[in-house]
């Protein structure tokens, strides 16, 4: 027997109509590539998606083609996301900071048939459009006034190409499993893989984001989406900020100190979300000009580990309160989120603090597991570690054009790449990636760990720890630090911070000291260039 409820696809183009009419007046503000700070409203963008999305099939753009932005976050970026989806097309969210040829082989990959582009990247575009098999035309993100002398075929202003476009345009029908979104991974190993989005994944995923114990945003919210969006949907929040009501507020192309603590501060913004490069940034602000932050409630810091020491001063010295997450493209990103339990909530600072250094744990809608090397399940006692699988309704089930088969089981899960521990209340804990995990005697040593607490040393502004040969125990840890400009520190400044954090043999055989860290596209560290950069280092202890 089934159930008599109505027939409902849950299609993305539904929150931008819910907001339109029960939230009309919330704002969305960006801050532009040309410089101004831009103001609008979910009733305002409504009817300039539903332009986008009549312009585009008057282009012969249509279902499931796929339509590719290089963009930072913007009013124009989002109604164009909403404008694509409501004809049954696919948003494509390019990479700016990937190489060009990298740009050129997803584009090609994808297939793309139109390329959005914010005039910050006119020369990028130019660079690589003779490359760009299938892109017939190309629309910049501005009016006609900013529009660049570009050698690039069929190019116009965003502002022209939805001019005349029909602001009642009504939406197409179609399957609540058709694809929606299209964001590829990093390709640190390899060539990049795409991770294709549906319309239902999308939504439901923005639900479970919207839960208290996750995001827990709603209509009384200010938030400010750091996080790009051609980072994994901007972790939901250009869906998430809509369905509930929240102002959403856009950084554009800016992401230093002073420029992210002026939204902050004129848009009086509730919560906010990024990595946590950026977040040092801003501390780095606020320390040198003694400022505050009296509106901001919380941060969600993910991409990668939050050290220990940022937390304690997010919420010690501004009164913000830290929400560790974890994710992963595909994933949707959101995996797990470190929201205090109510066991956890009234214990003491710092052994609350443990669980806030822990990546969370999993909402409603995402299942998770650790395995052996045998594939046989570990238990969730938080001592276990072992690879993290994940499934769910969010979930990729495989990548397009039939890529990277082997993560994915018979079972359906998905093999994440992460080596983890799962305890008795949920939460999980990354002690690395498996293929960064640093094996020395025959046991494991966790990078991210060490990382962490060296990063907490008032000299050093980011650290990464690696494996390098040992002749007797396999491998050891090598500890590369950046230091603080105008800060000193010595090897055994560093060691001795360490000392009795952590197990004496997970202690770092030597420390090197770079001016920088090698960082892929989405600002993680990339720890394969320094392995390749320390390939041939001989530790002190090599001898012994």
């Amino acid at each position: 027997m089934l159930g008599l409820m109505q027939d409902w696809p849950l299609l993305v183009h539904k929150i931008l109509d819910h907001a339109a009419l029960y939230h009309a007046n919330r704002e969305v503000v960006t801050r532009t590539v040309e410089g101004p700070i831009h103001h609008t409203t979910y009733g305002e963008m409504a009817p300039r998606a539903r332009r986008v999305a009549h312009a585009l099939e008057r282009r012969g753009i249509k279902l499931g083609d796929r339509v590719a932005t290089l963009a930072w976050n913007s009013y124009r970026h989002m109604e164009t996301w909403y404008g694509i989806t409501g004809i049954g097309a696919v948003y494509h969210t390019l990479n700016p900071r990937l190489f060009p040829d990298q740009i050129v082989y997803i584009a090609n990959h994808a297939n793309d048939r139109a390329l959005f582009f914010d005039t910050t990247f006119t020369d990028l575009v130019v660079q690589i459009a003779p490359k760009l098999k299938n892109v017939e035309f190309y629309v910049a993100l501005c009016d006609r006034e900013h529009l660049p002398k570009a050698d690039l075929p069929n190019l116009i202003a965003y502002e022209d190409f939805i001019a005349d476009a029909d602001p009642a345009f009504a939406w197409k029908d179609f399957d609540e499993n058709t694809a929606c979104g299209l964001c590829y991974t990093s390709g640190t190993t390899g060539n990049p893989k795409g991770v294709l989005y549906s319309h239902r994944s999308n939504v439901l995923h923005a639900m479970m984001v919207a839960q208290a114990d996750a995001h827990g945003l709603s209509n009384k919210d200010s938030v400010l989406a750091v996080v790009p969006m051609f980072h994994a949907n901007a972790w939901a929040l250009a869906f998430e900020a809509p369905m509930v009501g929240a102002k959403i507020v856009f950084p554009g192309p800016k992401f230093d100190g002073a420029s992210i603590y002026e939204l902050l501060d004129t848009e009086k913004v509730t919560m906010t979300a990024a990595v946590p490069t950026v977040w040092l940034m801003l501390l780095q602000y606020l320390e040198e000009n003694n400022l505050k932050l009296p509106n901001l409630n919380s941060v969600l810091i993910g991409g990668s580990a939050c050290p220990r020491s940022m937390i304690e001063t997010f919420e010690k010295k501004y009164g913000v309160e830290v929400i560790h997450a974890w994710g992963m493209t595909e994933m949707s990103p959101l995996g797990t989120l470190g929201t205090m339990k109510h066991d956890i909530v009234d214990l003491p600072y710092e052994q609350k603090l443990d669980y806030k250094c822990k990546q969370g744990h999993a909402p409603f809608g995402v299942e998770m597991k650790i395995v052996d090397a045998e594939d046989r399940e570990l238990p969730r006692d938080g001592k276990a570690f072992g690879r993290l699988k994940v499934r769910g309704p969010a979930i990729a089930k495989g990548y397009m054009g039939g890529d990277g088969k082997d993560a994915f089981d018979s079972e359906g899960w998905f093999d994440t790449g992460d080596v983890a521990t799962l305890d008795p209340r949920g939460y999980m804990t990354i002690t690395d990636r498996a293929k960064d995990v640093i094996k020395s005697g025959g046991e494991w040593i966790s990078s991210i760990e060490i990382e962490n607490l060296a990063v907490g040393h008032p000299a050093v502004a980011e650290a990464a720890v690696i494996g390098v040969v040992h002749p007797k125990w396999d491998e050891r840890p090598l500890l590369v630090v950046v230091l603080k400009e105008g800060k000193t520190a010595s090897k055994d400044d560093l060691l001795n911070y360490l000392s009795g954090k952590i197990a004496k043999w997970w202690m770092p055989d030597d420390v090197a000291f770079v001016d920088e860290l090698p960082h892929t596209a989405t600002g993680k560290i990339q720890k394969s260039a320094l392995r390749e950069k320390f390939g041939s280092y001989r530790l002190p202890t090599a001898a012994e």
